[in-house]
């Protein structure tokens, strides 16, 4: 039986970015995830729009665990009024806490922090060392270039077109929290799981 998810992991900038809306987009996610009985864990900052979804799910009534290392405590100025707080060593240990504790991963507009988190967890998705969601949160099309990009490795050859469709992306947070429940990684899909089908083969 298919796990429903109860904790998300939030991607997102230690920016506020160039426009209102993603700030208004964070909290419109905050809500829903609340709504949805989801709580979040994410960075642990205050600031950027890291600070903006973490407030707006507590105020909501929600539940938030900040994940940071102890060399960003001041420089992602960490949030003391969570849930709970969790200082870590190193960013290798704050990425593998978040990932244990989330049943799935979004990712916010945000800069290369964010993209390499959320390409990480795409890549284990891949291989199958997890089998949890993985999505964009695509408010005013902030990664239509990056889908863009996904199909131009498949056509070059790079990536195959399943696990490019493993990348799940909506600009709807109640339809991107619909599509996470309802993701199921398909036997054969991750690099493990073909392994091992070919290896139980006549």
């Amino acid at each position: 039986m298919k796990k429903k998810i109860q904790t998300l992991c939030v991607y997102c900038g230690a920016s506020i970015g160039a426009s209102p809306v993603y700030a208004k987009a964070a909290v419109e996610l905050a809500k829903a995830m609340v709504q949805n009985d989801i709580a979040l864990v994410y960075g642990g900052g205050h600031v950027g729009l890291m600070g903006q979804i973490a407030d707006a799910v507590m105020a909501a009534g929600g539940k938030v665990t900040g994940v940071i290392p102890e060399a960003l405590m001041q420089a992602e100025i960490a949030h003391h009024r969570l849930t709970r707080l969790i200082v870590v060593k190193d960013m290798h240990e704050r990425k593998a806490q978040m990932a244990a504790l989330s049943d799935g991963f979004i990712a916010m507009p945000g800069g290369i922090g964010t993209l390499e988190e959320l390409f990480e967890a795409l890549t284990w998705a891949q291989l199958g060392f997890h089998d949890k969601p993985v999505a964009l949160f695509n408010t005013n099309g902030f990664f239509d270039g990056l889908l863009d990009f996904m199909q131009h490795l498949v056509k070059q050859g790079f990536l195959k077109a399943e696990h490019a469709a493993l990348l799940l992306a909506d600009a709807d947070p109640a339809s991107l929290l619909q599509q996470l429940q309802q993701f199921e990684m398909q036997e054969g899909v991750s690099w493990l799981s073909r392994r091992a089908a070919a290896n139980l083969g006549p």
